[in-house]
């Protein structure tokens, strides 16, 4: 490393480049609270917008909502990005924020589906998508910005503070949710003290902006506009040259759709997982995840910094590794910790769906128009809104579906063609028939808390998110450094959302609706573990490595 160099990877901090970091840090900690507010609240929005389908299609809807907003996220990844490369990283930062804050304010007042019908989840709809084209145009504008005043040999640790503050807005989302419930009591919660945490935002918004107002353009950008070097076309000409789409592609394939869904899986599908499968508390399951998140933030600092003296691409590819290898024994390691009592009775009375193939349904309903009444059907949606984990046994054609709990059989009715009323009361029956056979049979309708081990699923959960931090914390320098000035903005911004949009972002849904289809509870895993191969293949063979790239190249 040349003397300059090494006297700028040395020195500390400026007063300035503590602003910088500063202010573009909790501006995107406040837009990151105000999008996992809602992933945090899904199971409770899903009774309140979409009570009108069963309880597995309402909580994957709900989801799928969620997920929406993740969708859309590359168009305002293009929609910003072109701002930010043609008018300035500034103007782009403060609409973005406006943007998010006051849909998340028009979550927190919207009435549900039983005051105003399906114009609910409809308007619901449509502010996730706001939220997510505001979100896809905040990223990588803070990124691009700290890493654009950062000194060469401190871009690694510089843009780190951004990375945390994913994990920062996700633990003050539950802070304030598990505030609230605490405060409030868990009806008054469920009944109207859920919109509290998005009204809450408001009071950030203000802030946000101010501070957003405060910042003053990047050196890079400012020189490349004063040299008349600006983009007037940046997506034509990000897109329409192989050599920069060549770099888009590869950012995406080989960095972030595997660091997506290893942060997915990290944050949200272990939350998930612990609060619907396994039937940990709510409130139990936010702390510990919070808990986790807070010990496992100093590691974006860590591996941000080490990005810096061994580079990006081995810390990156390590993490994805990791996480691919050691998925199914952690998530086993939560269920065998979190509810032995489930693991017990799955090992000594394992329930079998027979049934006719034919006679099965995909166990997912993203439009909420289709209706579970078949035989197979009914006894699979019973298992997985009880978290029942099961086996799968075709039968020969025509055979009405019957489940199988330990040596108890129990039959199932086929309902398509039954009145209403006759239908709800045999749905009925069989409903608490199967629930008695599962409950006799040792399977638990909740997981008890004096059998949890918070020790141990504490020290899981960290384990997961710490492999959250390998792979996001040296992201932002990586995908900054990989572009050229003119046209960076938009360059990281759409790889980056595609691959947290869409592989990140669709990862819950698509887990739970394997799981629901399959029986097995495990069975969502295998989607973040081919991602996550699939990163550390094309990453491996064709991702070069950037720390030593120069930021000033236009």
């Amino acid at each position: 490393m040349p003397h300059d160099a090494m006297h700028e990877a040395n020195r500390p901090m400026t007063h300035e480049e503590r602003r910088v970091i500063l202010a573009s840090s909790m501006g995107t900690v406040f837009e990151w609270y105000d999008f996992y507010v809602y992933g945090s609240l899904a199971a409770v929005i899903a009774q309140h917008f979409f009570s009108g389908l069963n309880p597995t299609a309402g909580f994957i809807f709900a989801l799928l909502t969620f997920a929406a907003g993740f969708a859309v996220r590359p168009f305002g990844a293009l929609v910003f990005g072109r701002l930010g490369d043609m008018v300035g990283r500034k103007y782009a930062f403060v609409v973005s924020i406006l943007i998010m804050g006051l849909s998340t304010f028009l979550v927190g007042v919207l009435p549900s589906s039983a005051s105003i019908g399906t114009a609910a989840p409809m308007i619901l709809l449509v502010l996730r998508l706001l939220q997510g084209l505001a979100l896809g145009g905040e990223y990588g504008g803070a990124a691009v910005y700290v890493a654009e005043h950062a000194p060469p040999g401190r871009r690694g640790f510089f843009t780190s503070w951004i990375q945390t503050t994913a994990t920062t807005g996700m633990f003050l989302s539950l802070v304030v949710v598990l505030g609230t419930r605490a405060t409030l009591g868990q009806e008054a919660f469920d009944a109207w003290g859920w919109r509290v945490p998005f009204l809450i935002s408001v009071l950030l918004l203000v802030i946000s902006v101010w501070i957003r107002l405060r910042l003053h353009e990047s050196p890079a950008f400012t020189r490349m506009k004063s040299e008349g070097l600006v983009s007037r076309a940046p997506i034509k000409e990000a897109f329409g040259q192989w050599r920069n789409l060549r770099l888009i592609l590869l950012a995406l394939i080989g960095l972030t759709a595997g660091q997506a869904v290893v942060w997915y899986t990290g944050q949200f599908y272990a939350l998930y997982f612990l609060t619907e499968t396994l039937g940990v508390d709510a409130n139990i399951a936010n702390i510990l995840v919070a808990l986790a998140l807070l010990l496992a933030c100093p590691f974006f600092l860590v591996f941000g910094a080490l990005s810096d003296r061994i580079g990006r691409k081995p810390i990156i590819m390590a993490g994805c590794l990791i996480a691919a290898l050691t998925y199914f024994p952690v998530f086993k390691g939560l269920t065998h910790y979190a509810n032995p009592a489930l693991e017990r009775a799955q090992s000594q009375a394992p329930v079998y769906v027979v049934a006719d193939p034919a006679d099965c349904s995909l166990q997912f309903n993203p439009v909420g128009i289709a209706s579970f009444t078949s035989a197979c059907d009914l006894l699979k949606a019973f298992m997985a809104s009880h978290s029942v984990h099961y086996i799968n046994q075709p039968a020969p054609k025509g055979t009405t579906a019957y489940a199988l709990v330990g040596d108890q059989r129990i039959d199932s009715f086929d309902g398509t063609a039954l009145p209403r009323a006759e239908f709800a009361s045999r749905n009925a029956s069989l409903q608490e028939e199967l629930r008695q056979a599962v409950r006799s049979h040792g399977y638990p309708a909740y997981a008890d808390p004096s059998q949890i081990n918070f020790t141990m699923v504490l020290l899981l959960l960290f384990f997961l998110v710490l492999q959250v931090t390998m792979v996001y914390g040296p992201i932002a320098a990586m995908l900054v450094e990989m572009f050229p000035t003119r046209i960076r903005y938009t360059s990281m911004s759409v790889p980056y959302h595609i691959g947290n949009g869409w592989f990140g972002g669709f990862l819950p849904p698509v887990a739970f609706a394997t799981v629901a289809t399959t029986g097995n509870m495990y069975d969502g895993l295998w989607y973040p573990i081919l991602v996550c191969a699939m990163t550390l293949i094309v990453g491996m063979l064709f991702v070069k490595e950037t720390r030593h790239n120069d930021l000033n190249e236009s």
